[in-house]
């Protein structure tokens, strides 16, 4: 089974602890993030991005990001992740 869950517009400091307890407990199981509405990324939603995906890694599972907007795209490029994981 995989879960799913869809990421805010503004992902900014305010979001990154509730970010990583939406992913938490979705553990034990893949998922996809649907960031097709993100217009801002900060760094630290996306530090918690990137550790989920090497977690999720490690279970032995996937977590991909996809459906991703331009302005998350280039902002995920923009901080030099773009060949950390799997984005869609």
């Amino acid at each position: 089974m995989t879960a799913s869950i869809t990421l805010p517009a503004v992902l900014d400091l305010q979001q990154a602890g509730p970010l990583r307890d939406q992913l938490l407990a979705l553990r034990g199981q893949s998922v996809i993030v649907d960031g097709a509405a993100v217009e801002r990324l900060g760094a630290l939603c996306l530090q918690v991005l990137i550790s989920a995906q090497q977690t999720w890694a490690r279970d032995g599972l996937s977590l991909v990001i996809d459906q991703v907007s331009e302005s998350f795209a280039n902002q995920w490029n923009a901080f030099g992740a773009s060949d950390l994981g799997e984005v869609a």
